[in-house]
């Protein structure tokens, strides 16, 4: 019996979800489940290990009993997960602590430490500066809780412990692919590897820390036990899988350098392909992520509101447009939407700054969202456009950067995915802003058949995972070409919302210090 089929899971901050694939790509069978998210108390924020495990154990069933085929014919399966949380595990591989959520900023003051004391040495050698992740979480937990900090045996992300629960490991044997390094603040990504350095002068043990491997690294085969939880033949092959973000790229066909990837989600992303690693030490804008494709690196940065600022326009101001309640069954995104595109580029001067809930990247929670150059003049149409436009400009803002990093880039073109990446004016003010080429793919669940891919290179089916990646990134719509005329427009623009952001940033800042 052949091994034709591969699963891909996502395990994602609210949600799992896993699929089914032939190994040309074909989408057989998926299906998703919430995961829990618990608030203990003010600003710490846990989600259970097992959780992880019980929902794409719950998903990966459903998959195979929908579509009817035979477990044995299931050659491979890998996780991808959220990125910036850290979870542990026991000598026994069981949790030994709940999971630290990314959006848990317990570790705050071992932030500011590691950024005050070493944040350009973690710069330079991690590629991402000091922010909530590993690092200052993994700090809190040895200071704050040093009864649990002594039972733990490794630090884990929820792709390395659903597939070591998948595989039987015990906790020696945890790892952590090297997509997430960066993430770390204890890593030297160039070399992927745990930093002598950083370990020593942050008095992290290095024991804890779990071995680095490959994504396509085969981290064992399914037990007895979890093949009855997940549905599958025991023996199957795990492979150990990537982080998420990494995976969007994957799945998005971003495996040359010069090719982008705009993440239009919830959080806005923008993300690069570089044949080089760079650390942006002046800016502390860009994280830069080693990407699946060995050699290859995918400097980003984001925008934690970007989609949920168009969204909250549309709830609090377009959803009572010209004081009329809109019909429920009406699409208001397509409608608000149409309704920007009536002023003009550039909305006669007004600007929006989308950092309603604090800016990530350059790290400056202290800021707020803000609405700069209205006048009697400006309508509320001019305000949706705004808002559209305001993600653009802070999206130029970091490709100028990596343009100073890397002089000799050359954009080929960007990829949208994401509930945004089906607006065709957004992505055609997109490229006039950044004078890029856009192309929005087919496709919701990225992730998920990058994970099938990683699986499917685990047991020998792909050799080329770029080569496979790219032939099934498929383009929808066409694609929209940079006008040369509103590029220019937009140019100085972009410069004016750069300097906007400098002063509302030391405003914000020098307000919040005033009030402590």
């Amino acid at each position: 019996m052949s091994n034709q089929y591969l699963i891909g899971i996502d395990l994602g901050t609210s949600s799992t979800k896993s699929a089914l694939y032939r190994s040309d790509g074909f989408l057989v069978a998926e299906c998703a489940e919430e995961v829990p998210i618990y608030y203990p108390r003010p600003g710490v924020v846990e989600q259970e290990n097992n959780d992880f495990y019980t929902t794409a154990a719950s998903t990966v069933r459903k998959c195979i009993e929908s579509s009817g085929i035979d477990p044995r014919e299931v050659a491979a399966i890998a996780c991808d997960s959220q990125m910036a949380g850290i979870g542990t595990v026991d000598e026994d591989f069981n949790p030994a602590t709940r999971f630290d959520s990314w959006l848990d900023m317990r570790c705050q003051p071992y932030i500011e430490y590691m950024d005050r004391e070493y944040g350009d040495l973690i710069t330079r050698l991690t590629g991402c500066p000091p922010t909530c992740d590993h690092g200052p979480k993994i700090l809190w937990w040895k200071e704050e809780e040093p009864d649990a900090y002594r039972r733990i045996a490794k630090f884990v992300t929820p792709a390395g412990y659903v597939a070591g629960k998948m595989a039987g490991l015990k906790g020696e044997d945890a790892f952590m692919d090297y997509t997430f390094i960066h993430f770390s603040g204890l890593s030297d990504a160039r070399h992927g590897r745990w930093s002598d350095e950083l370990c020593d002068r942050l008095g992290v043990d290095q024991d804890k820390l779990p071995r680095i491997v490959e994504p396509w690294h085969i981290a064992g085969e399914v037990t007895e036990a979890v093949a009855r939880d997940f549905g599958l033949a025991p023996g199957t092959i795990v492979a150990a899988g990537c982080g998420d973000t990494a995976a969007s790229a994957l799945g998005g066909g971003i495996v040359r350098p010069g090719m982008f990837l705009d993440v239009a989600g919830t959080a806005s992303i923008l993300m690069g392909c570089t044949g080089s690693f760079v650390a942006d030490v002046e800016h502390r804008t860009l994280l830069t992520m080693r990407s699946v494709i060995p050699g290859l690196w995918n400097p980003l940065a984001y925008i934690a509101g970007g989609g949920i600022a168009l969204r909250w326009f549309r709830d609090q101001f377009y959803n009572t447009h010209l004081g009329q309640q809109q019909p429920a069954d009406s699409d208001l995104f397509a409608e608000m939407i149409a309704f920007a595109e009536t002023a003009p580029p550039g909305v006669d001067g007004l600007f929006f700054s989308p950092h309603l809930g604090g800016r990530i990247c350059p790290a400056t929670p202290e800021m707020r969202g803000a609405w700069l150059g209205f006048s009697w003049g400006h309508t509320q149409a001019h305000f949706a456009r705004a808002v559209l436009e305001g993600v653009a400009y802070e999206y130029a803002y970091y490709l100028g950067i990596l343009r100073e990093l890397i002089g000799e880039l050359e954009v080929i073109e960007a990829r949208a995915v994401g509930g945004g990446a089906r607006s065709a004016t957004w992505n055609q003010i997109k490229a006039n802003v950044l004078g890029v080429p856009y192309q929005s793919l087919r496709g919701s669940e990225f992730s998920s058949w990058a994970s099938a891919m990683i699986a499917g290179k685990a047991a020998g089916i792909f050799d080329d995972l770029a080569a496979v990646a790219e032939a099934r990134a498929v383009p929808a719509g066409a694609r929209r070409e940079p006008d040369p005329d509103l590029q220019a427009l937009y140019q100085p623009l972009v410069a004016q919302y750069i300097k906007w952001q400098d002063l509302l940033s030391s405003a914000f800042v020098q307000m919040s210090r005033d009030d402590a």
